[in-house]
């Protein structure tokens, strides 16, 4: 089992910033991929950004070159620095962490970009 805590979600302005950060614990030797996906109100859930344990990363289009994720392996948290926010990032983010035969994910965290 995963367990993950996501942290960091708030109000901000667009064009501002925020991180947000994932802690995990638990069976995390057997996490391959840990991801950052996001659900707007009336939307289905959508990939945001991945990093596999090599240090691969990959990016929605539309965060591409504003959103940055990463990872400490020291203390098994994965972030997700987020700049020149836009009014339509605004969504729940869910972290997630995925093996081989399931996923886990976190509670989620609100990020609302006002214009």
């Amino acid at each position: 089992q995963v367990q993950l805590v996501e942290s960091g979600g708030g109000l901000v302005q667009a064009g501002g910033s925020l991180r947000l950060s994932c802690a995990a614990s638990g069976t995390i030797f057997r996490v391959n991929v840990m991801g950052w996906y996001r659900q707007a109100p009336g939307k289905q859930r959508e990939l945001v950004a991945t990093i596999t344990s090599g240090g691969n990363t990959n990016y929605a289009d539309s965060v591409k070159g504003r959103f940055t994720i990463s990872r400490d392996n020291a203390k098994n948290t994965v972030y997700l620095q987020m700049s020149s926010l836009k009014p339509e990032d605004t969504a729940v983010y869910y972290c997630n962490a995925r093996e081989v035969v399931r996923s886990y994910w976190g509670q989620g965290t609100q990020v609302t970009v006002s214009s």
